[in-house]
């Protein structure tokens, strides 16, 4: 790997970069196996009520988060202390133990426990955005984070197709796949990752008062225009809550959609994506800057959440995948723009405070939209809109938009 896109990389370690691609791959195909299943083997324990399973995926989905926003920070903050490698280590290994966890859980009182282990530790994410940015200079950031994303829209490509397939075979099978998936790539970083942060660059002792979720968010008001930004990355956060707590009940109550075509659906809105972050990103921040696709991201994704949430046939929502992909420009701004405001030293701090908002989003996310969800269908004068959850999510993404034409403006330079 040259030394242009890499930087302060030690001899041996050009593999890095690939293992986080392999990470993000492998991680999103794990999740994505679930998509299509999660809700359905949550409504088969509610007895075949797909309000009450909404209403159970609002408690799984808030339970998820709150365990995020408090395991996250700790976890990012570690990362800057002892390093990235072995908290990635510990949080696949955790991860792995989850699924296999969920996959025999006989009642949904212990799948609900499955899903408390999870956000604790599925932080593998945020230390892995920690890990790219302490191996790529600045100006390279936003391709490099749409390189990655672009892992994360082909196993979300492959995962719920795979799910779906196996999830008609069994309910079970694919939380068993994940476990071995995720197992995989914990054994593929214990034998060839190497550490990113030197001991030199790390921080000289690991402070509780800088772990806690209050405490990780005071980095944001630390550096200036963080806070902003920080906010636009939290609403994006909570309107993209909306499909993972609602998308396979709506699609199957309102376009009668099977587990099969839930995940073909997901694998096209996927290659969308990927198309976007391999041949656009690139192109389009090198030309409009990180500001720019952070405000064509925050109004394509309103676009494309208004379209879906308007769509009355299935093949409508279809036709809205392309407007709904521009999304996918948001993660590669918005990164870009936050790492450059602090120093190496805070990395690992900063995508803890990220996590930290984005288990926020994760904990109001499921309740604002799994209960709307169930509401319009238990209400009379609602049940024509199954789709205002989502025309909800547009309408913080339109926010988002108007935010970031304030905030979103040029980084000052790079601490050391």
């Amino acid at each position: 790997m040259s030394s242009d896109t890499v930087t302060q990389q030690p001899p041996g370690r050009t593999a890095a970069l690939g293992f986080i691609f392999a990470l993000a791959l492998m991680n999103s195909v794990s999740f994505g196996l679930m998509i299509p299943i999660l809700p359905n083997l949550v409504k088969q324990f509610s007895g075949g009520d797909t309000a009450l399973a909404s209403d159970w995926n609002a408690a799984f989905g808030t339970a998820w988060g709150i365990m995020q926003f408090f395991a996250a920070p700790v976890l990012g903050l570690l990362s800057d202390r002892i390093g990235r490698r072995p908290v990635l280590l510990i949080s696949l290994f955790g991860l792995g133990v989850d699924f296999l966890f969920m996959a025999i859980a006989p009642s949904l009182a212990w799948l609900f426990v499955g899903r408390i282990l999870n956000g604790m530790t599925a932080a593998s994410f945020s230390t892995a955005n920690a890990y790219l940015a302490d191996i790529t200079p600045p100006d390279r950031r936003a391709k490099a984070f749409g390189l990655i994303g672009s892992a994360f829209s082909f196993g979300f490509l492959v995962g719920p197709v795979l799910g779906g397939l196996l999830g008609d075979i069994s309910l079970r099978l694919p939380f068993m796949v994940a476990a071995g998936l995720t197992f995989a790539n914990w054994l593929y970083g214990l034998l060839i990752l190497p550490e990113s942060l030197p001991p030199e660059r790390r921080m000289k002792r690991f402070e509780w008062a800088r772990a806690n979720p209050l405490g990780s968010l005071r980095l944001l008001r630390a550096h200036k225009g963080l806070t902003g930004l920080a906010l636009v990355g939290f609403l994006f956060q909570l309107a993209h809550t909306v499909l993972p707590a609602i998308f396979v009940l709506y699609a199957g109550h309102r376009y009668n959609w099977s587990p099969t075509v839930i995940g073909l659906t997901l694998a096209g809105s996927g290659a969308a994506g990927i198309f976007v972050q391999v041949a656009l990103v690139g192109p389009v921040v090198a030309r409009i800057g990180e500001r720019g696709a952070l405000l064509l991201g925050t109004i394509g994704g309103a676009a494309g959440f208004a379209w879906y949430g308007l769509a009355t046939t299935g093949l409508t929502y279809l036709w809205g995948i392309p407007i709904f992909a521009l999304m996918t420009f948001i993660q590669p701004g918005l990164q870009g723009l936050m790492t450059r405001r602090v120093s190496p030293t805070e990395q690992g701090q900063l995508q803890g405070a990220n996590s930290a908002l984005q288990a926020i989003a994760s904990v109001a996310g499921p309740a604002l939209f799994g209960l709307t969800f169930a509401a319009t269908l238990r209400h009379p004068a609602t049940q024509a809109w199954p789709g205002l959850p989502i025309l909800l999510a547009a309408g913080l993404l339109l926010i988002a938009f108007a935010l970031a034409l304030v905030v979103a403006r040029p980084a000052p330079p790079n601490p050391t």
